[in-house]
């Protein structure tokens, strides 16, 4: 038995989708790729598990939610370019399988993700640490702000790093 907001969006789907793929074709210039974030935005609807309620803009919902998905997209694109650049410069012996190579990519979007979605001074902290090797204390000069915060950005982007494993 399908529930009330299964219905809603089926109904939805059926009065928005055409209009949604059309915008989705234009923006992206790729009508596959429009096709997959047109399903991707009703799976996103169908999923979330906030409110049932799902306004009385529906093409504004609609667009907020594959905007989003659009710029997810890019991010994964412009990680995926970025490491398919670097491996490029390996010899072929240490080129890794295409099997490897997704996991090694999943396991980037994950972690550019987590970056993402640190807050500013917690991001550069980390980054400075473990990219620059600057020690806590250079880090702390660095941003203008006590020691004691640093330790806290880092341990909270630690902490970021378990949830992504």
């Amino acid at each position: 038995m399908s529930s009330p907001l299964n219905l809603h969006i089926q109904d939805l789907y059926c009065e928005h989708h055409g209009w949604l793929h059309r915008w989705l074709d234009r923006k992206l210039g790729n009508a596959s790729d429009a096709a997959d974030l047109a399903h991707d935005t009703f799976m996103r609807l169908l999923t979330r598990h906030t409110s049932t309620h799902l306004g009385a803009e529906p093409r504004a919902l609609l667009t907020h939610i594959a905007k989003g998905l659009m710029i997810d997209s890019w991010r994964r694109q412009e990680v995926e370019r970025a490491y398919l650049e670097t491996i490029a410069h390996l010899p072929e012996q240490h080129v890794p399988s295409p099997e490897t190579r997704w996991l090694i990519l999943e396991a980037l979007y994950r972690i550019e993700a987590m970056l993402r979605d640190l807050p500013e001074k917690t991001r550069q902290a980390f980054l400075m640490s473990q990219i620059d090797g600057l020690t806590y204390q250079q880090i702390a000069d660095a941003l203008g702000v006590s020691l004691i915060s640093v330790k806290r950005y880092m341990r909270d982007a630690f902490l970021a790093c378990l949830s992504v494993a």
